[in-house]
C-alpha cells in the first residue's frame, strides 16, 4: 500500500459540534461551532476558532466573555439552525422559541438551558489568525444535569453529543466504546 497525496487542506479530525453563547449590545447571540478543543489544562482553557466576519467575533472581542454549550443528538435541528443563520439579523435570544438561556457567574456569557453541558469562559487571549480569531477563554464553571453524569462524572453515551466531519459536512453519534485512553497500550509486545 502506498500513501497518496491528498491536498494540503485536510480535515484530519472529528470535531465536537458546539454553540458559542455571546451577547453584544445586550442581544443574546448563539452561533453552531466544531471549531472548538481544550488547549490547557490548569488553568482549564479552551480554544475556539471564529472566522473574523461573524457576528460572534465582535461579541466576545466587546464584552471578553463567551460560553461553549454541547448539545446533544435531540438538539440537531436547532443546533444547524442556528449555523445557517447570522445574529446580526436573526434574534436567537431567549425571547425566541429557539433555547430557553441561563446565566452563571458571567453577565454576558448567556448559556443554553437544553445542552448537556455548558461552560462559561472569560477572555484570556486572541490570536489574530489570517481569517480566524482563535479566542482561548479561560473557564469560569461548568454546568450540566446529573441524568448526564456517571459517578459524578460526564458520561458520552448519556450527553449523546454531535460530531461534525468536514468537508462532506455531516453530523455524528458517538459510537461504541474502542478501548481504555493510557492503557490500552501497555498490552503492545515488542
Amino acid at each position: 500500500m502506498s500513501k497518496i497525496n491528498i491536498g494540503k487542506n485536510v480535515f484530519t479530525q472529528t470535531m465536537p459540534v458546539t454553540l458559542i453563547g455571546s451577547k453584544v449590545e445586550g442581544k443574546t447571540n448563539f452561533m453552531t461551532l466544531a471549531w472548538v478543543t481544550r488547549v490547557n489544562s490548569n488553568p482549564p482553557l479552551f480554544g475556539v476558532a471564529i472566522n473574523k466576519v461573524h457576528h460572534s467575533s465582535k461579541d466576545i472581542i466587546e464584552n471578553k466573555t463567551f460560553s461553549i454549550n454541547f448539545p446533544s443528538e435531540d438538539l440537531l435541528i436547532e443546533t444547524d439552525y442556528c449555523g445557517l443563520v447570522s445574529g446580526r439579523k436573526t434574534d436567537k435570544s431567549d425571547k425566541s422559541d429557539i433555547f430557553n438561556v441561563f446565566y452563571g457567574e458571567l453577565e454576558t456569557a448567556p448559556m443554553i438551558t437544553e445542552c448537556a453541558v455548558s461552560i462559561e469562559c472569560k477572555l484570556f487571549d486572541v490570536v489574530e489568525l489570517p481569517t480566524n480569531n482563535l479566542f482561548i477563554g479561560e473557564a469560569v464553571a461548568a454546568y450540566s444535569e446529573e441524568q448526564y453524569l456517571t459517578d459524578n462524572k460526564l458520561d458520552i453515551k448519556k450527553i449523546n453529543p454531535l460530531i461534525l466531519t468536514m468537508p462532506d459536512n455531516n453530523y455524528w453519534k458517538v459510537g461504541d466504546h474502542a478501548g481504555n485512553a493510557w492503557n490500552a497500550g501497555k498490552n503492545f509486545k515488542q
